[in-house]
């Protein structure tokens, strides 16, 4: 029997379909149609198959360069997500689909029943998603977007080793290893891959929220971008720090322009590319047209108001 809170359900993820059409690496969303029981969404075909079952064909992992073409999508469509105001909560191999049974088709992200709504400054307090996959601070019942990124490292763990980085037989041992242990990098391919793969894992897998990379900071990660020519999403980061230096204090601002100096070479070239994102005159300011036409189009405005 169909409920009517199930029903409210489709109904959210029918809005979130509706409000994130366009990006490639989304499933195309066509239309949905309601009668007296049900609620009927038309959606892409994706005949594909699973990112989980390319992973178990492939012998349970993946080389760092294929694995890096397969993240530069997850993060790309992601990092719209997240501009868009909305968190997945289901990020795994199950959910991103392929195109085609081509080794080169594109990969599509689905299934955004547990996705929902979020500004900049709200904490979402239910625990949701797959337990594998799940991020410390969801389990704390106060998380946000970066549990998206939490999941996505658990991700990029499993196709660069082929094992899970949080394993226990129960569902609450499983939540008890998220919260209190480390993955393992010590253990074989891991010494053999490039230090930096190792990085990038880590800093996707970190406990702490606020020092796990954003979606396009991972993408502006030097072992993503390698040698290609990445482009790379503008940041909902930016705007929160936007927001945060205008609402500061004198000194404040002041005390941030002295450690903008400490800033590494990574971080100024990421910042140098957001900076270029929001066009900026001649004479290297951003107008206020240019900041209200991007919040605009990420449906963001909300931000900066």
């Amino acid at each position: 029997m169909t409920t009517a809170i199930a029903i409210e359900d489709v109904r959210r993820e029918v809005k979130i379909l509706r409000a994130l059409t366009g990006h490639k690496n989304l499933v195309q969303f066509y239309d949905a149609y309601e009668d007296h029981d049900n609620v009927y969404i038309v959606m892409e075909l994706c005949e594909g198959g699973e990112l989980l079952d390319r992973i178990l064909s492939r012998g349970g992992k993946y080389t760092e360069e294929d694995a890096k073409a397969v993240l530069r999508q997850i993060l790309n469509v992601v990092a719209f997500c997240h501009l868009q105001g909305v968190v997945h909560r289901d990020l795994k191999p199950e959910n991103f689909l392929f195109t085609s049974k081509d080794d080169n088709s594109e990969l599509k992200a689905i299934d955004f029943g547990l996705s929902d709504f979020v500004k900049p400054d709200e904490r979402l307090n239910d625990i949701v998603g797959s337990a594998y996959y799940v991020a410390p601070e969801v389990l704390h019942r106060a998380y946000s977007t970066e549990a998206d990124i939490w999941s996505i490292g658990v991700i990029a763990y499993i196709l660069l080793c082929g094992s899970r980085p949080f394993w226990a037989r129960t569902e609450s041992g499983i939540f008890r290893a998220v919260l209190k242990a480390d993955p393992s990098f010590d253990e074989p391919p891991w010494p053999s891959l490039s230090a930096e793969a190792r990085n990038f894992v880590k800093r996707l897998l970190n406990k702490d929220p606020r020092k796990r990379m954003t979606a396009a900071q991972a993408l502006s990660h030097p072992w993503i971008k390698s040698n290609k020519d990445v482009k790379v999403p503008l940041d909902i980061l930016i705007f929160k720090l936007m927001k945060a230096y205008m609402r500061s204090s004198s000194l404040r601002k002041a005390a941030l322009r002295a450690l903008s100096k400490t800033l590494t070479v990574d971080e100024l070239f990421y910042l140098k590319e957001q900076f270029t994102l929001l066009e900026p005159n001649k004479n290297g300011t951003i107008s206020l047209e240019n900041i209200k036409a991007v919040s605009v189009v990420s449906n963001s405005f909300y931000i900066l108001g």
